[in-house]
């Protein structure tokens, strides 16, 4: 049997408490032992609604405790790096929730502490691991759709309500920043390729300022990639790939189901009515929060790379901030080398 990595999660973010602790108890890699909240109420709780061993009512508690190896950051947005780097002063490896930082200056710290404590820290980009994801630029790098030319993606959800984390700017909210950042990775990850530049057309909120309606076109040197993301329109997702002798369609991109499989739709255009020229690929059902773990696991343990260091973070964070800079420009940016 494996030698389990012994984790430690800051804080009660409803991210971890209802997906990600649960995913990676199921595990072979990962043991969560410990929970820490400012709220020692919470994080009890917490601890005996999940069977944890321990609670701390501070972060610094919980770093502090000898026996964790490695932590889980999923506070929200502006404590990403702060929290992480002391982390990595405490000598734990670091598991960030994603986006890595607020901009690229401040994930390059992140670099810097990686370095000098001698820490493993990489970003909570789970689709990056999962087998549908896997499959997709399996098949187009194949040849199975020609050429790859373009891509298409949404992520949208409704939720209006001023006190959700994501709906709050001085802590790093917005479409763009919540789930606008997974089109971007997924795009980069298939096309294998940066953006060369950016243009983008957001719609803030006039209450909350953050951009709650986000359209973005990357320009890749092999093609282009149009995305729509927002947090007060329908509830959906997609992402879909276009090549010069066919079509895929990753069906459920981003939270793909964990009780059934996944599935990838493949067309080559040969008749646009007609359901039977669609092929399906299937993927057995998984957790990718559970994958996503035993990765980041194993690296600690030296057997295999952190999915998505920082170096990846630190790239996609630039696109971000050029899709920001190109909203209030209204020229095409180019995303920081």
């Amino acid at each position: 049997m494996p030698k389990k990595v012994k984790w430690g999660v800051l804080s009660t973010a409803a991210i971890a408490l209802r997906r990600v602790i649960p995913a990676m108890q199921n595990s072979q890699w990962c043991e969560i032992t410990a929970i820490a909240s400012r709220d020692l109420r919470k994080a009890q709780n917490a601890a005996r609604d999940l069977r944890l061993d321990k609670a701390y009512g501070s972060y610094e508690q919980l770093l502090a405790d000898p026996k964790v190896e490695a932590i889980y950051n999923p506070l929200p947005n502006n404590l990403h790096v702060p929290w992480s780097i002391k982390a990595a002063e405490a000598g734990k490896h670091v598991l960030c929730e994603k986006p890595i930082s607020l901009n690229v200056a401040e994930a390059k710290t992140l670099l810097q502490a990686r370095d000098r404590y001698g820490v493993k820290i990489g970003e909570a980009f789970m689709v990056r691991t999962h087998p549908q994801w896997l499959l997709t630029r399996e098949l187009i790098h194949s040849g199975r759709i020609g050429a790859l030319r373009s891509a298409f993606g949404y992520f949208g959800y409704f939720d209006p309500n001023p006190a959700s984390v994501a709906n709050v700017a001085a802590l790093g909210g917005g479409a763009i920043m919540d789930i606008g950042c997974y089109p971007i990775k997924t795009s980069r990850f298939i096309f294998g390729e940066e953006p060369t530049r950016v243009c983008s057309q957001l719609d803030r909120d006039p209450q909350m300022k953050i951009d709650r309606l986000s359209s973005v076109l990357l320009d890749y040197p092999s093609g282009q990639c149009i995305f729509t993301s927002g947090t007060q329109v329908v509830y959906y997702q997609t992402m879909q790939f276009f090549g010069t002798k066919g079509r895929i369609e990753v069906e459920v991109p981003f939270g793909p189901p964990i009780d059934k499989p996944s599935r990838i739709l493949i067309d080559d255009g040969a008749n646009l009515y007609a359901s039977g020229s669609t092929v399906v690929e299937t993927v057995p059902p998984c957790n990718q929060f559970t994958i996503q773990g035993d990765e980041f696991s194993k690296a600690i343990r030296g057997m295999g790379e952190i999915p998505n260091p920082l170096e990846d973070a630190i790239r996609n964070m630039a696109v971000i901030e050029a899709v920001y800079r190109s909203a209030e420009t209204s020229k095409w940016e180019i995303p920081e080398r």
